[in-house]
């Protein structure tokens, strides 16, 4: 049995319960209490806080853990990351008032800095060569400047709207986060077995999500062409049809070149083109 922790409740949380369902795992338990068990596969589920959630995994409690990049950074434990999934994408940025005239991180020597991740700015600003002073805030570091409290904030980003309807804009990128997968190097073999079946049908859901299944028809004479614009993972399969001198043509192609190439397979005469969504892609 593998014991996963997971967020109970927050902005991971639904994300970390989709991509366990999208790769066909069954859990038993609804109400989201303490534990809960997959009834087709062999792991059980921890519903904790997110920032409990490494200690969990240094500790032995949970084998693996579904967390926030920058959670891990800041609790500092000596977890390694399993996986990434893809989703939960944010930026930890220094943000300033936007009537302050900026030039470089130099700016921030000797500067009051709120937030809620001081061991990520502590370590960012000391690789930068940067001594502030930071203060720890639990929640709303973005009112800190307007308030007196600080000269600038070091928080999560992910549209900068809060950001500009507290008056201020983003100066400093200082980490790019995610959703992960975090756990311990001493997993026992019988658990990695596990793991490594786990991440087989994650990295199959997650494939499936950046590629689109085409189906066209096309004159046989223009096989050869349409085959060198949508090449596939090895070749398109192409299906004689009934009307001599055409055929049916299907290709998975990654889905940000799609609209790139339409042109191109319409001017080889493509006809009838479907695109269609792609739940698994396993090579």
């Amino acid at each position: 049995m593998l014991k996963i922790a997971i967020q109970k409740s927050g902005r991971l949380s639904e994300k970390s319960l989709a991509i366990l369902e999208q790769a066909g795992i069954k859990i038993s338990n609804s109400d989201r209490k303490l534990v809960a068990h997959a009834s087709n596969f062999p792991i059980q589920l921890l519903y904790l806080r997110d920032d409990d959630i490494p200690q969990c995994v240094a500790d032995g409690v949970a084998d693996i853990g579904f967390v926030g990049e920058n959670v891990l950074a800041e609790t500092r434990y000596p977890l390694e990351i399993v996986e990434r999934l893809g989703f939960g994408k944010c930026r930890l940025s220094l943000a300033i008032p936007k009537s302050i005239e900026y030039q470089d991180i130099k700016w921030f020597n000797g500067k009051k800095i709120a937030t809620s991740f001081p061991c990520i700015l502590e370590d960012q600003l000391k690789s930068l060569g940067v001594n502030a002073d930071i203060h720890l805030i639990s929640g709303s570091v973005e009112i800190s400047t307007g308030i007196g409290l600080a000269d600038a904030i070091f928080d999560i980003v992910s549209s900068g709207s809060t950001l500009i309807s507290n008056g201020l804009r983003e100066v400093e990128v200082l980490m790019q986060s995610e959703a992960v997968i975090v756990g311990r190097k001493d997993i026992s073999k019988e658990k990695q077995e596990i793991l490594d079946k786990l991440l087989f049908r994650f990295r199959a859901v997650q494939k499936g999500k950046g590629y689109k299944y085409v189906m066209l028809n096309a004159p046989t004479k223009s096989v050869k062409a349409i085959s060198n614009i949508l090449p596939g993972v090895k070749s398109p399969t192409v299906i004689p049809l009934a009307e001599e001198g055409w055929c049916s043509i299907h290709s998975a192609i990654p889905e940000n070149i799609f609209w790139e190439v339409i042109d191109q397979l319409k001017e080889q005469g493509a006809q009838d083109i479907l695109v269609i969504p792609i739940e698994k892609f396993i090579v």
